[in-house]
């Protein structure tokens, strides 16, 4: 069963019921109100007869009723019955014998209280009020009952044709409401559908109001905006990772197509070759642990807690002194405390360790602080030019002067990341006296 269909079967539903039991009330009322009419009809006539010359006229007669009868009426019939003799003293026309019952005489004696009852005479329902006339006497007044169940009977009619007619207009209304409120669904599906075919994540769903349905369309649109950015850093991210590894690749490819050919025969350049080879070799293999590492930044969180940021650093420092031994790491810190990721965090700060000591020259000085939940590093190196500042941390870009250098241009981009996802930034700030100025901040200080 589809939604929509579920739906106007809801509503139809909701609103036959409220017709139907609408119907069902109005009958009850309609039944209750003629058998109370009748019964106050019976009563009335039998008050009459026990206390004539009231105020139905001279006699207890109504006007207009026909002379010589005990009830004075021409809607119903009256007797009285005496309980001495169990029989009809006086009635309207000819006496009924079947309605002096046993009850009746009871109550003629003054041993029993009024009553009613319904029976049947010759095939007619009746209904009988009995009530006492005084001195062993009783008095009883009846009337058909067939017009009531009549009436009643083409009032269940009736409102069974309105009931049906509410049945079917509740249907009709359940499949317009049913349409209405399934259409901001189907566009939803519409796109979806779309998106899924096409893979055209630009799309979006129209979305105005602040309704349910609305909210979901707003949400879907942001999901949508969400795979869109990830699906273009994505094949971004191929694109220059290709880019990237196509150059080592190829110099590998071609030193090793020339050391296979028994090329170069001298042995300098022969020894050149050997040492492009294990420079290229290097620089692919740090291009593929940037690689590495900026997908395992991207998976599913590591355990956060508190870390000693100085000792971070101590530690980092301690490995790329070894990689850089022509360089001097001046360390001035404060114990400071940061909340987050253990390898992240000793990742950021070893990238912007080794950028520094790569651009310094032989013999220079790389200037380390850590204070207040900020490391900052700053080298003495020929610095960034002003138009290359900002693209530092783009992903695979590297200035026209590093073209010659080790690297795959992730470093400073992973050292952003890691930043970023720990609610903290990094900046290149100004450095008087030349080289660069980098500075990591980090929350949870």
């Amino acid at each position: 069963m589809s939604f929509r269909l579920r739906i106007a079967l809801l509503a139809a539903g909701a609103v036959a019921v409220a017709v139907i039991g609408a119907a069902v009330l109005m009958y009850i009322v309609v039944e209750t109100q003629l058998v109370n009419q009748f019964n106050t009809t019976l009563v009335d006539a039998a008050n009459a007869v026990r206390s004539p010359g009231g105020d139905h006229g001279p006699g207890g007669r109504f006007p207009g009723a026909p002379q010589g009868t005990v009830s004075g009426r021409s809607d119903v019939a009256a007797q009285i019955v005496n309980s001495t003799t169990g029989t009809v003293s006086r009635s309207d026309a000819q006496p009924v014998v079947a309605l002096v019952t046993p009850d009746v005489l009871a109550v003629a004696s003054g041993s029993t209280p009024a009553y009613s009852f319904d029976t049947t005479v010759d095939g007619s329902r009746l209904r009988v009020y009995v009530a006492p006339a005084g001195r062993g006497t009783a008095v009883e007044v009846w009337g058909p009952l067939d017009p009531i169940e009549s009436a009643l009977a083409a009032t269940r009619v009736r409102l069974a044709v309105v009931a049906l007619g509410g049945v079917l207009l509740a249907a009709a209304l359940g499949t317009v409401v049913a349409r209405a409120a399934i259409a901001p669904v189907e566009r939803l599906t519409s796109v979806v559908e779309d998106v899924a075919r096409t893979r055209d994540l630009s799309r979006r769903v129209a979305a105005t109001g602040h309704d349910e349905l609305s909210r979901l369309a707003a949400s879907f649109n942001e999901m949508l905006g969400a795979l869109e950015v990830s699906l273009r850093q994505q094949r971004q991210l191929v694109a220059d990772a290709s880019h990237e590894l196509r150059t080592p690749l190829t110099s590998l490819r071609t030193n090793l197509e020339l050391l296979a050919r028994g090329h170069p025969t001298d042995e300098a350049e022969r020894h050149l070759v050997l040492t492009d080879l294990v420079a290229q070799m290097e620089r692919l293999s740090t291009l593929v642990a940037d690689l590495i590492d900026l997908a395992r930044d991207e998976e599913a969180a590591v355990p956060v807690e508190e870390l000693q940021l100085d000792e971070l650093v101590v530690d980092a420092l301690a490995g790329v002194r070894g990689r850089y031994p022509a360089v001097t790491f001046q360390l001035s810190s404060q114990p400071t405390v940061v909340t987050g990721a253990r390898s992240r965090i000793s990742r950021a700060i070893t990238n912007l360790l080794d950028n520094a000591a790569k651009w310094s020259p032989p013999g220079g000085t790389v200037e380390v602080s850590v204070a207040a939940g900020e490391v900052v590093v700053r080298d003495h190196g020929p610095g960034i030019a002003p138009e290359d500042a900002p693209h530092v941390f783009d992903r695979f870009w590297r200035a026209s002067s590093a073209r010659g250098m080790p690297g795959s241009g992730l470093g400073l981009s992973i050292v952003k990341d890691v930043a970023e996802k720990h609610g903290g930034s990094v900046t290149l700030d100004p450095a008087p006296g030349g080289g660069a100025r980098f500075r990591l901040r980090l929350a949870g200080a």
